[in-house]
């Protein structure tokens, strides 16, 4: 960056370059790696080993055995065809379940790598459900819908203690009537990770503290409700950065930054000092049920795992669609920030309940989503 702390950038760049070179291909076996397989990340497999509560054996198996399954679901996609009801990464197994409405296919759907199970209803169903009630407009007490393959239905989930209000209930009245619907209560309503000017390593604009999520080329991608198009934004020594390019909050929570006044863009995603800085090699998207770990400026680094996709959020502001639920924390300042699995960029933190003290649960904006919205380039090593 500047000053005094870019020549440690400039030097840290210099050794992961020389760490990238060695690293072999991905490996494609699962459960384990194979001998000679690609090189974990040390920094990564601590956090996984912590957070969900793994050794590092099995926290490198389970590194192996998700990357296989990201290029299973591609194949299984392809030969489900509009039979497909979606696909969930299975820890217990090391395997990917894909289910499909078509149980002819089963055959082939294993053959390609995947478990079986069979679905009534098709995502393409499931989708234009779930559609339904994004135009609904819901009340602050839903928390959020989305689609889940595994039980084929669209939950909708309700704040417990505002389950018998009103207008709660006549939007579950219509939700059920949408479609295949089920409703389940949750203990609080989400939040953005937004925060006043405090400490840390962040990014400022006016008197807001967010993360960067990922270098693109040109400047970075980040959370949406951080700032507004044309805002002004400052680095971690308050010097000028750039200013937001693009942004789109509520409906989307994305945005991009353009870099420039002397800083510049790294595929480095940091570890704070709690595990080493990792490197951003793509943007596959991982599986549900994969594991997953997040950057921020204020809870560094923490993991857990992808719950579900396409669900739409509905925060105090509006309603934001197609985020993903991880069981990863977060907290104020936590938002824009790097969500990563191994070493494939996942998306930028949105928002949540709880906190890194109790528990909690945060989404994040699929970063492919972005880069299509605004033309991006992912910054990779």
């Amino acid at each position: 960056m500047r000053h005094t702390r870019s020549r440690t950038a400039a030097a840290l760049l210099l050794t992961l370059g020389a760490a990238a070179a060695s690293l072999s291909p991905i490996a494609q076996a699962a459960p384990g790696p194979r001998s000679g397989g690609p090189e974990m990340s040390p920094g990564l497999v601590q956090a996984m080993q912590q957070d969900l509560g793994l050794t590092k054996s099995e926290a490198v198996q389970r590194l192996s055995a998700e990357r296989q399954a990201t290029a299973v679901d591609r194949r299984v996609r392809g030969l489900a065809g509009n039979s497909y009801a979606g696909s969930w990464f299975d820890a217990r197994t090391g395997r990917l379940t894909v289910a499909a409405t078509d149980p002819s296919l089963a055959g082939k759907l294993r053959a390609a790598g995947a478990e079986f199970r069979r679905a009534d209803h098709s995502e393409t169903r499931l989708d234009a459900t779930k559609k339904q009630l994004d135009k609904a407009g819901a009340p602050k007490g839903v928390a959020a819908w989305r689609v889940d393959p595994k039980v084929n239905r669209v939950v909708v989930d309700v704040v417990a203690s505002q389950r018998a209000d009103n207008d709660v209930r006549a939007f579950v009245a219509k939700a059920l009537k949408a479609g295949p619907v089920e409703i389940r209560e949750v203990n609080a309503a989400p939040r953005t990770f937004a925060a006043g000017t405090v400490g840390g390593d962040p990014y400022y604009t006016g008197n807001v503290r967010c993360s960067i999520g990922f270098s693109v080329h040109g400047g970075f991608v980040t959370a949406g409700h951080c700032g507004s198009a044309g805002a002004a934004v400052r680095g971690w020594d308050h010097t000028p950065i750039g200013a937001f390019q693009g942004s789109s909050f509520p409906g989307d929570d994305y945005a991009w930054v353009s870099v420039g006044n002397g800083w510049w863009t790294v595929p480095v995603v940091l570890g704070w000092g709690t595990v080493p800085d990792q490197l951003v090699r793509g943007s596959n998207e991982a599986p549900v049920g994969a594991s997953i770990c997040r950057s921020g400026s204020t809870t560094r680094w923490h993991c857990g795992t992808v719950l579900a996709k396409n669900e739409t959020v509905n925060y105090s502001q509006g309603a934001v669609h197609q985020l993903t639920k991880t069981s990863v924390c977060a907290q104020p300042g936590d938002s824009g920030g790097s969500f990563i699995s191994g070493d494939q960029a996942q998306g930028v933190t949105s928002g949540g309940w709880g906190n890194c003290s109790s528990g909690g649960q945060t989404w994040f904006q699929p970063v492919n989503e972005i880069l299509n919205r605004y033309g991006l380039r992912l910054h990779t090593a």
